[in-house]
This record gives structure tokens, sequence and C-alpha cells, in this order.
């Protein structure tokens, strides 16, 4: 059996690149995580263990980030195109040093995604599409800075929204902090993704399968795939140092999806029912969890 934890030379230096001997460093560690992986667990490889360095790039990262969202949400309005709002995470991420993760990412043409009502994600911002009274609206952020990557959403219920969607948005809001309240290291992301889909089933919803979270910091989207339609006991364990967002999207009718052949990117309900989402940004820690991004 070829483990991805093999023993090192007690002496040698490090592999998270401290510094320090590996006796004194990552020893311990490596140890407590061999002991899941012998009896058959999936571990995290090194590479996704976060340094303490690649913390605070991530972190000085998700604080444009954050900002970025806090300045939608300050301006988003009835009558506001998507573009607008395409215009608003461009220049905000720029004037305060960063890139938008998403312009150009495999060939996406925007600084943002903006979902609306039925559209379940990577909905393309357009002149063309002018937000209504009613309406629910997907916000979806990513910068880069230094190198370093953060990502999050929020939905935003635009004017006077229906009882039934203002609720969907809202229990979409619950069952990520009922994800984040689940994660604890030494645990797996199937307890997580199973919390998350069981309230929502408990509220008469269904979660998106094909699509789920994603490791993220040193790249855009790193392993490990992240589903909320999981089993306790299964998927990934979560270590600390691993860091990966948290982002159920939510149905309030068939968890049926599919994408726009026009553009290539927007997915939608199949039975034309809204959808939400939440996306937040999560590491683990020797303790819990440290909330990167909002």
């Amino acid at each position: 059996m070829q483990l991805k934890y093999e023993k090192m030379d007690r002496n040698a230096p490090c592999w998270c690149g401290s510094g320090r001997k590996y006796k004194h460093c990552h020893e311990a560690f490596d140890e407590k995580i061999r002991t899941f992986e012998l009896k058959g667990a999936l571990v995290p490889d090194r590479s996704l263990i976060k340094t303490e360095k690649d913390m605070e790039g991530i972190r000085k990262s998700a604080v444009i980030n954050i900002a970025v969202l806090d300045e939608v949400a300050d301006r988003i309005r009835v009558g506001m195109t998507t573009q607008e709002i395409d215009d608003i995470v461009y220049n905000t991420t720029v004037k305060m040093g960063g890139i938008p993760a998403d312009l150009h990412y495999e060939g996406y043409p925007k600084s943002v995604c903006t979902s609306i009502n039925d559209q379940v994600c990577h909905g393309i911002p357009s002149d063309d599409i002018v937000l209504q009274d009613g309406d629910i609206i997907n916000v979806d952020c990513s910068t880069i800075l230094n190198g370093y990557f953060s990502d999050s959403s929020r939905m935003f219920c635009i004017g006077d929204v229906s009882p039934e969607n203002r609720k969907l948005v809202e229990v979409t809001k619950e069952c990520v902090d009922i994800g984040l309240e689940h994660v604890k290291p030494w645990t797996f992301l199937g307890d997580m993704g199973h919390a998350v889909h069981q309230h929502a089933l408990d509220n008469g919803y269904t979660v998106v399968k094909e699509i789920g979270g994603h490791g993220c910091g040193l790249e855009f989207h790193e392993d490990p795939y992240v589903s909320y339609v999981s089993r306790p006991g299964t998927e990934m364990l979560m270590v600390p140092g691993m860091c990966f967002t948290i982002e159920p999207m939510v149905n309030m009718g068939s968890d049926e999806i599919f994408q726009d052949e026009d553009d290539g990117w927007g997915i939608y309900t199949a039975d034309g029912k809204p959808s939400a989402q939440w996306e937040i940004q999560v590491l683990v820690t020797e303790t819990g969890h440290e909330l990167i991004t909002y």
C-alpha cells in the first residue's frame, strides 16, 4: 500500500517549509493522518495543507473579496443591470490591488457571476439584464492577491420578494451556517455535507448534486471536491490547514439542472423554480475552523 504520508527522517527539514526539523514540526501531525490513512480514509495530500505564509496571503486576499461584496450590498437595487454589478466588482477589486479571479478563467468573459431566480450559478453579467422587483440574485465573487485566492457569494433580495423566495434564501444561509458548525478537525467532509443536505430536505428543498464546493487558496479551484449530498464518515478527512468553500445550491423544486447551450456557462433549474446559494471560505484549525470569506 503506497501511503501519502510515508515516514520522513526526523531530523530533516520539515516538508512545510518552516525551517524547523520534522520531529519538532509536522511529525505528530503526519502520524495522526497516517492512522486514518491506514484505516482506508481519504486524506489530503501535503500540497493541500496551507502553511502560515499561505494562510496570511489568503486572509489578505479575503479582505478584498469581502469588501467587494460589501460594496455590492450597499449599491444593489431594482433597475440596476448585472453589468453594473460587474463594474462594481472589477473597479473595487482593482482599486484595492487585487485581480478578479473569474475574469478570463477558462474563457469566462466577466469579473463576477450574477445568477437570478431559476439560474443556479454562473450567470454572465449583461447590460441587457435588469434587476426587477421581487428578484433573488446570487453574486459570486473571487479575488486574487499576490497569487492567493479567496472566494465567496451572497444572495440579495431585490425589492418586494415573495415570502416563498425569501424563505429559500434564508434556509440556504442556514444550511451554510450549519455546514460551518460541522467543520472540525479529524472529522470528515461527508459529516458536514450530510448536515447541510438534511437541513435543506427538512425544509422541503433539494440540493444540486453535480456542482459543489472546492479547495481554494493557492489556486482558484483545488481538491477536495466538496459535496453537499454526502454521507457521514465519507469524503476527505478534514485536517488543520485545509481551506475550502461551503456553497450548497438549494432548489425550491427538483434538483435537476441544465446548462445554457448558447453561452456555455449558465446553469438553470430544470423545472424553472428558484434556486439559492451562499458561499463562504473556511480554514480548518486545530480547534475547529476560521471563517475566511463571507
